[in-house]
């Protein structure tokens, strides 16, 4: 049986490559931590890391051997949460942009779920400028959406790229003005696009507004305009504009969770969840 104590020392080693800064981690000695990765090599019968006076270095058995250990542990640190924490109750009010809905959303809602099946989910899907007038307000208890342009509130979870869409096919006519699809104010999106046409001098007309992605998503379908969404979502039937390289590069976005000023414990919980996932950094895309 894998020792869930030799798991751990194994991959605060890998993360660290040193022994002593992991004892130092860990608050072990670095005789421990050597006994720890030795008796785990002994439990495998594999040799972990290639070691010398100056280097730690993961063997190929180790690299496998540390992805198994990350799972391991992190379905230990959500059983002991469950089991070891107050059960907590009531009810939190989450506002998110369809788009996070749509792309990594569902993963965070599962493992709050799990950990915390008494506690009631109301979910407000909606445009980001919207959102955060709800949080504002009082409405809602946390938003996940786009970080508005100049303003530094939120925590990062993560940067996604947007990209221009249309029916697959499309050329766009460079000498007229730029049909746009987007959605309705107020939208991050929506000032993003806006702001890198006019700073790249180009002309463009509104032909469809949507109080949606999936609304622009139709629309552009139809052939109707270009439409813009993060990349990590998929859009059956819509490809960047065949001549794509003529219009300007749109930015990164930052994607942000902010909560209200006074948060339940359910909601602080909850906010403390996304602030530790996978998409701290890390989520990007499917």
């Amino acid at each position: 049986m894998l020792n869930p104590t030799w798991l751990k020392t194994f991959a605060t080693v890998a993360r660290c490559h040193s022994f002593s800064e992991a004892g130092r981690h860990l608050e072990l000695t670095q005789s421990s931590v050597s006994e720890h990765v030795r008796r785990l090599e002994q439990h495998l019968g594999r040799r972990l890391f290639v070691r010398d006076t100056h280097s730690v270095v993961l063997t190929a058995d180790g690299e496998a051997m540390l992805s198994h250990a990350g799972v391991i542990l992190q379905a230990i640190g959500r059983a002991e949460t469950q089991f070891h924490s107050p059960k907590l109750k009531g009810r939190v009010r989450l506002g998110s942009s369809d788009d996070l809905a749509l792309g990594p959303l569902p993963t965070v809602l599962a493992a709050f779920r799990d950990a915390h099946p008494d506690v009631e989910l109301e979910i407000t899907i909606g445009m980001t400028g919207q959102l955060y007038q709800l949080v504002d307000a009082g409405s809602i208890d946390l938003m996940i959406g786009k970080r508005r342009l100049g303003d530094r509130r939120g925590v990062l979870l993560f940067t996604g790229r947007l990209e221009w869409l249309a029916r697959t096919g499309t050329v766009v006519d460079v000498d007229a003005p730029l049909p746009l699809i987007l959605i309705a104010e107020p939208s991050v999106t929506r000032a993003v696009v806006l702001d890198t046409l006019a700073q790249a001098g180009i002309q463009w007309q509104v032909v469809c507004t949507s109080s949606s992605h999936a609304g622009c998503v139709a629309a552009a379908r139809a052939g109707l305009g270009v439409t813009v969404r993060p990349q990590y979502l998929s859009a059956r039937g819509l490809a960047p504009p065949v001549n794509r390289a003529s219009l300007p590069a749109l930015p990164d976005v930052e994607f942000i969770a902010l909560g209200s000023k006074r948060l339940s414990r359910p909601a602080a919980t909850l906010l403390q969840l996304l602030h530790e996932s996978d998409l701290r950094g890390g989520w990007v895309g499917e």
